[in-house]
């Protein structure tokens, strides 16, 4: 193994300290001299350091712009040094930590929140749109020009203000309908009272209609015609309405209603009927339908052989068949023949010529005196 000499080691950095020592002391004004320009060059480093950080960033709030000199490093820094506050749901144009370029601009806006209701639902939202209308766009929220909005578009936002959209549809549709027909009355002497009978029936028509369909958020809320096209008219139903009275069915035990005197005969009456037609007929086949030698040519409804001076024929519901009648201006007559033609107050009244029967025509507003199965003789 090698030998170390210890002596000479020790010897050796004894005269490098005192050498040091000794240059320290002789030399006390280099040592400042070092010192100082380290510190000089440590200050310049620090301060070249410092001025390269250094940087001019615009921030636009609301509009206003302002020129801000930092030294920070990113967005959510400067916001803090300089106090600006911003909330949750305000809009920055660059995330908060992000790094500061030199020169650039950020833009803040702050949002309003308010409450919209549209589609079926409500929603909080924010907005940074000073009117509904500009609110609604900048949430990109569309409104049709039908579309009712409130309050109107041209209104002020306010904090938690509730903006409802009802959204309007207008659809036009074709339809098809009936017409439906008018019943009208026509009243007729021909039938009783109270009984009714269709003389022409009624028929609907067709018409095609267009309609503008109006919804209000899928609610069907108006519908306007627009146009109208009629393929079939409608035609009326017209309805006979029987006034005349319903005749008491008369009977020999039914009471005189009264006692008059007509040819110098006095009787008493069952009943008195007053606007009653006559009307003339004879045996020829112009009044019944039968030729001299036919069967039954001069037989009434009652088998009785027609005499004139005697026969008419009568509605057996107002006047009994084989009772005995006076007319006013005619005489007394003997009800024993009807006719399909003779209802209610008509009678009949049988002559022998034809043409006479012919030239008698209809007389209206007779009396006629009811009187019975008799015939009143004379006093």
């Amino acid at each position: 193994m090698g030998h170390v000499n210890v002596q000479e080691a020790h010897e050796s950095r004894s005269s490098s300290m005192s050498f040091a020592l000794r240059w320290k002391h002789e030399n006390p004004l280099k040592i400042l001299s070092v010192v100082l320009i380290l510190l000089v060059l440590s200050f310049m480093l620090v301060v070249l350091w410092h001025g390269t950080n250094i940087k001019y960033v615009t921030v636009v709030i609301g509009g206003q712009e302002k020129l801000i000199k930092t030294n920070e490093g990113d967005l959510q820094s400067l916001l803090k040094t300089q106090g600006i506050a911003v909330g949750a749901q305000d809009r920055i144009s660059k995330p908060l930590d992000s790094r500061l370029v030199q020169g650039e601009k950020v833009v803040i806006s702050h949002t309003t929140p308010i409450q919209v209701t549209a589609d079926g639902k409500t929603e909080m939202l924010y907005t940074i749109g000073k009117t509904i209308s500009a609110a609604l766009n900048d949430l990109n929220i569309p409104v049709g020009k039908e579309d009712i909005v409130d309050p109107a578009m041209d209104s002020p936002i306010s904090d938690r203000a509730a903006v409802k959209i009802v959204r309007v549809k207008k659809v036009e549709q074709i339809m098809t309908e009936s017409i439906p027909f008018k019943t009208i009355t026509e009243n007729t002497a021909k039938m009783l009272k109270g009984k009714q009978q269709i003389v022409q029936p009624g028929a609907e028509g067709l018409v095609q209609k267009k309609i503008q369909m109006t919804y209000e958020d899928e609610v069907l809320v108006s519908e306007k015609p627009l146009d109208e096209t009629v393929f079939q008219q409608s035609m009326d139903q017209i309805v006979a309405v029987g006034t005349l009275n319903p005749v008491e069915v008369l009977s020999a035990s039914s009471p005189n209603v009264d006692e008059v005197t007509k040819d110098g005969v006095t009787f008493g009456v069952k009943r008195i009927l007053s606007n009653v037609v006559l009307t003339a007929y004879a045996s020829g086949y112009d009044s019944t339908g039968k030729n001299a030698g036919d069967p039954l040519y001069g037989i009434t409804y009652t088998g009785t052989h027609v005499q004139q001076g005697q026969t008419i024929a009568v509605d057996p519901k107002v006047i009994p068949l084989g009772w005995w009648v006076y007319i006013d201006g005619i005489g007394f007559r003997r009800a024993e023949d009807i006719g399909s033609g003779v209802k209610g107050k008509w009678i009949d009244i049988y002559y022998d010529s034809m043409d006479y029967a012919n030239s008698f025509g209809m007389k209206r507003g007779a009396k006629v005196y009811i009187i019975g199965k008799n015939k009143p003789s004379a006093n």
